[in-house]
């Protein structure tokens, strides 16, 4: 992310509306609003979420923690690359 922008999230919403998603056994949880707005933000964190339902994600703090990773103090932030 350019740092002349700053992107201010929610981490513990994220983190709930993220689990929310790679714990619902449904394929309606692409109709998730969390979908449309991290495919606006970056779609790979998209296939990351789906990578975490595979993986078979179940506890909250493991999606707590990536969520840090990106989007914390320390984080890079959503890096999208131009193709």
């Amino acid at each position: 992310m350019s740092p002349i922008f700053r992107l201010v999230v929610d981490q513990d919403q994220l983190t709930d509306a993220m689990f929310d998603f790679v714990t619902d056994p449904h394929p309606s949880r692409n109709d998730r609003p969390i979908v449309e707005e991290l495919s606006d933000i970056n779609p790979d964190l998209v296939d990351l979420m789906e990578m975490m339902v595979i993986d078979g994600t179940e506890e909250r703090d493991d999606v707590a923690r990536f969520v840090d990773f990106v989007f914390g103090a320390h984080g890079h932030g959503p890096i999208k690359q131009e193709a």
